[in-house]
């Protein structure tokens, strides 16, 4: 109970909150003092802020952003390239970086190029694609049809038994180089790239090398399609002929390479497509087995004239024998001996006259032996007509046997 006169107490009230420095100054007094109240409490929440930076800054860190390099590759930003060398890829990694536009893989195993190995939107800037030897297979339709900035593609080394006509889609492609050497061994392949180029797919094209493929003949047509082409490699081949193919139309042509094959010779039509050509420029014949007889005269008398060809003075002769190792250029019309013209309707029609005369010589020869041997001969045909005749006989007397309806309880093992 309250007295009288007695003041009533107040309400507790919390103490009004200290300001800032006088916080500090406090914190710091009792630190001074040694109290130590303070500093565990504060310890503990910095080290706790501190772990938690760490930890997001080590789950950033450890995070794979999207078109990092791939683990069996190297790759440089700053040269916009990737290399995947060796290793145990069977396929194009998924994974590669936007920046790339340079990609090489070599040495692995991929087997086949499917449709859509390639297709991933982050190869749009992709220029220079490297696959050499890779004991690639096949090229299937499409797997290389989504790649728009391609203008470099290498398949060399590769043992190909398909190339796909529409390896680069229905649009075709811009590629401006393709080389493969040493790819096109297997018939099969050669006859697709042959129905590539001629369906006009690399208009683009500016150089094709197709060396050491053992190629023996060219389709006819296989280059019709390349207006563009300024360098031709067709060297370390078997090519025995250039008949079937055609220059014409290559306009832009600056340089073909014809040396390591098995040339005897080039006839006028092929050398007045060589003359037709004005930017062609260099011409490799060297290595082939040029054989030196009238054929050859051709040949010879636009060396002389012409300043296409490289190395020309090394150009010598493997057949005849007397002729071996003659160098083309020195090559006289006397050393052929193609002087006397040969006319070819006359020796024709004495070839005629002769064979007439052989085939009539054989006839009368056997005709005299049929005259000599008549009597042989008549006896010869009487025996054979006896022995016929009772052939016959035979026959037609089992006939009548097996005919007759009174017999044909008889055994048929038994002898009438």
């Amino acid at each position: 109970m309250r007295r009288e006169g007695q003041v009533p107490p107040r309400a507790a009230r919390p103490p009004p909150p200290r300001r800032g420095g006088e916080r500090s100054a406090a914190r710091r007094g009792a630190a001074a003092r040694g109290g130590g109240a303070g500093a565990p409490a504060e310890r503990p929440r910095g080290a706790l802020c501190l772990g938690l930076l760490l930890h997001v800054l080590l789950g950033c860190g450890s995070a794979q952003p999207p078109g990092r390099c791939p683990a069996a590759c190297e790759c440089s930003e700053t040269a916009k390239a990737v290399k995947c060398a060796g290793g145990n890829l069977t396929e194009v990694p998924p994974d590669l970086p936007p920046y790339v536009r340079r990609l090489s893989i070599t040495g692995t195993r991929l087997g086949r190029l499917r449709a859509g190995a390639l297709a991933a939107p982050r190869l749009a800037e992709l220029r220079a694609l490297n696959l050499s030897g890779n004991h690639l297979l096949a090229v299937e339709a499409g797997a290389l049809a989504a790649l728009p900035g391609l203008r470099q593609l290498d398949l060399s080394g590769n043992p190909l038994a398909s190339l796909s006509p529409r390896a680069f889609g229905e649009a075709g492609s811009a590629l401006e180089e393709l080389v493969l050497r040493g790819a096109l061994r297997n018939h099969g392949a050669f006859l697709g790239l042959a129905a590539l180029l001629q369906a006009g797919a690399l208009r683009n094209l500016s150089r094709l090398e197709l060396a050491d493929n053992a190629l023996l003949l060219l389709p006819a047509g296989t280059f019709t399609a390349l207006p563009g082409l300024r360098h031709l490699d067709l060297s370390n081949n078997s090519l025995v002929g250039l008949r079937n193919v055609s220059f014409r139309g290559l306009g832009h042509l600056q340089s073909l390479d014809l040396s390591d094959n098995s040339l005897s010779v080039l006839r006028n039509g092929t050398l007045a497509q060589f003359r037709s050509l004005p930017a062609l420029r260099r011409i490799g014949l060297g290595r082939n087995a040029w054989v030196c007889d009238c054929a050859i005269e051709d040949l010879v008398n636009w060396l002389k004239e012409s300043n296409q060809v490289e190395g020309k003075e090394a150009l010598k002769c493997s057949y005849p024998e007397k002729m071996l190792g003659k160098a083309l250029l020195k090559i006289n019309s006397s050393d052929l001996n193609c002087s006397v013209p040969v006319d070819l309707p006359a020796q024709l029609q004495t070839s005629y006259v002769f064979l007439g005369i052989v085939l009539a010589l054989i006839g009368a020869i056997f005709l005299l032996v049929l005259y000599l041997n008549r009597k042989g001969i008549k006896k010869w045909m009487h025996n054979i007509r006896d022995a016929c005749r009772d052939h016959m006989e035979g026959y037609h007397y089992r006939y009548e046997i097996n005919a007759d309806p009174r017999l044909t309880n008889l055994s048929s093992n038994s002898d009438v």
